[in-house]
């Protein structure tokens, strides 16, 4: 009896793992994953609807094409890193979309934020021309797309989900299948829910500790070593600091999500008491004009409330 061969190398293992990607979407979080991509050895095929975005995937080795039908034809995995479902919807469902011009068999991965119920359908209808669906929404904003330290929640089919995992490893640091097809979103949904809300405690607190003659700087490092501390806050700490609102995630989305998180919430009879005054208080901002500010410009809200002028302080 002949041994049995030895089993393959790490780099072999590697090799076989790569993928010929097509990336739908090099915005400001589809851009640096999509070179991560890159950068992990996939070749990646990028397109994005309006043109000037592919300056960086072209830089890393990745390849720009003019159309979703050179992006997507020769492509084993698809991605979508899109705004909303409309887009989503297009790009995925168009006459010239992915379901038309993919392979049966491809592997379509939507990492935008959109509904459950929106993510349900899609693979249903995808399931209609034999292309696999995974929702794969990711948290970590531009700073953890850039670094490829995302988390990435997953909703589809264990076997589709186990396919995918080397290509999510060279785009996230947390990684979790959450269930069937919407379940990624419905995680993600969750993940915004929390941070809003906890962005505006941090928001009041910072007004709390100013009004109150307190150095900023030094409380909000003591928070962020007890209990109270979080992710949140150790990343906008600076923004509260400088009041620097450059867009890391816009408020205009995260309105968006908090729709998703109110309706969905709704559907399901969950109430979130706390999540629907932090729905409120972000439309707020997106109708004072905020919506292409960072979310961390919540404190602006509370500052407005408490009729605060920090440049007067």
């Amino acid at each position: 009896m002949k041994p049995a061969p030895p089993p393959p190398s790490p780099a072999v293992t590697k090799e076989f793992a790569l993928k010929t990607i097509g990336f739908l979407g090099l915005g400001t979080m589809g851009s640096p994953m999509a070179v991560n991509l890159c950068r992990a050895g996939h070749t990646v095929y990028g397109w994005n609807r309006s043109d000037g975005k592919a300056g960086l995937l072209r830089a890393a080795g990745g390849r720009s094409v003019a159309s979703i039908r050179e992006a997507v034809r020769e492509a084993e995995v698809v991605i979508t890193m899109l705004p909303d479902a409309p887009q989503v919807e297009e790009v995925a469902l168009g006459p010239d979309g992915i379901l038309a011009n993919a392979r049966p068999g491809t592997l379509l991965i939507d990492m935008s934020t959109i509904a459950p119920q929106q993510a349900i359908t899609l693979a249903g209808k995808a399931a209609e021309y034999r292309i696999r669906v995974l929702d794969a929404p990711v948290g970590g904003g531009e700073a953890g797309a850039i670094d490829g330290i995302l988390s990435i929640m997953v909703g589809g089919d264990a076997d589709d989900f186990a396919e995918a995992k080397p290509v999510f490893e060279a785009l996230g640091r947390t990684i979790a299948h959450c269930g069937p097809n919407g379940r990624g979103q419905t995680v993600k949904a969750a993940n915004q829910l929390v941070l809003a809300i906890n962005l505006q405690a941090c928001a009041e607190a910072v007004v709390f500790l100013e009004k109150s003659g307190v150095d900023l700087e030094v409380a909000l490092d003591v928070l962020g070593g007890g209990l109270a501390g979080s992710n949140a806050l150790a990343r906008k700490k600076a923004n509260f600091l400088k009041r620097d609102y450059t867009p890391s995630f816009r408020m205009g989305l995260h309105h968006k999500d908090l729709g998703i998180v109110t309706d969905t919430a709704r559907a399901m009879g969950a109430a979130i008491p706390l999540g629907s005054v932090a729905a409120q208080l972000v439309a707020s901002a997106v109708a004072r004009g905020e919506a292409d500010l960072d979310h961390s410009a919540l404190l602006r809200g509370v500052e407005l409330l408490s009729g605060y002028d920090h440049e007067e302080k």
